[in-house]
């Protein structure tokens, strides 16, 4: 009976089964979960690329994160065969990160499309207050702003100028830019606009005070980078280290690392360098991510 346990192909065949009695019994659940949780994720992709104008398929980005999670979970799973638990370990993993990962990409390049928009709106509102100051409307002077500046805000701008010719208003148009682009710089600049238009004052001098409150904190912003940059480099440097000396001793003794991965106790001590990896890493970023 040992040495029958001990066969790859009966652990393969008894894994196997237990997971098909499993996922049949839990089906229901385990279909509805995973359309729940495609389908945010999946929302959550459109709705950030729709704000940074890029075209997209509801079909193909489904697909994509399927490809990602399943796909590439099933595919290192038969490449670690037969070590089927170490298989089921790094394709589950691979699954769970096919689903998140993508969604934190995006989200990464629309926080960095963000924060483009937000440092030309000191060129912008530069050419805003101008053109206020020798006679031109607000919109008149967003359209100067779309013709000399590149995207993303000649983009936004150009949107806020399309709803007002359909029919909108400046305030409900500038509202809705304010919730496309959540950053605080450019909540003030709609505030302003719309508190003056109804209230009166000068604009010019409004925008002008604006550009320097943008630029002082940019300088706040740069010099918190500098402090912490070190700090930074720190964790990334912390975090690879187990993974690098893995990978150096699989090259010099691949026989003094394989039992981190042919006994229980070695897979326990990875899953645990995993989880305390995952948590100094968010620590550290926590400590060194200072919002201003």
């Amino acid at each position: 009976m040992k040495s029958l346990i001990l066969k790859d192909w009966f652990m393969i065949t008894v894994v196997s089964l237990c997971v098909f009695v499993f996922c049949y019994s839990f089906a229901d659940k385990i279909i509805g979960l995973v359309k729940e949780k495609s389908s945010s994720k999946r929302q959550e992709v459109i709705h950030l690329l729709d704000l940074m104008f890029v075209e997209t398929n509801e079909k193909k980005i489904s697909m994509l994160l399927y490809l990602l999670s399943f796909g590439l979970g099933l595919v290192f799973f038969l490449l670690l065969l037969p070590n089927v638990l170490i298989g089921l370990l790094i394709g589950s993993a691979i699954v769970v990160a096919g689903f998140n990962v993508p969604p934190i990409i995006v989200k990464n390049m629309f926080d960095r499309r963000a924060s483009l928009l937000v440092d030309q709106m000191v060129d912008g509102l530069t050419i805003m207050s101008n053109g206020i100051k020798s006679g031109l409307s607000v919109t008149q002077s967003m359209e100067r702003v779309v013709e000399n500046l590149p995207n993303p805000l000649s983009q936004e701008f150009a949107l806020v100028l399309s709803q007002i010719r359909l029919g909108r208003s400046v305030e409900e148009a500038l509202i809705e830019f304010g919730e496309r682009i959540p950053k605080a710089d450019v909540q003030m600049f709609v505030t302003a606009i719309n508190i003056l238009k109804e209230t009166g004052g000068n604009l010019a001098e409004t925008f002008t005070t604006i550009v320097l409150t943008i630029r002082e904190r940019q300088k706040i912003e740069k010099k918190i980078e500098a402090m912490t940059a070190q700090g930074v480099m720190q964790g990334i440097i912390i975090s690879m280290v187990p993974f690098v000396l893995i990978g150096v001793f699989f090259v010099i003794d691949p026989g003094y690392i394989q039992p981190m991965f042919n006994s229980t106790l070695g897979l326990v001590m990875l899953l645990a360098m995993l989880v305390f990896q995952i948590i100094g890493g968010i620590t550290i970023r926590k400590i060194v991510k200072i919002q201003v």
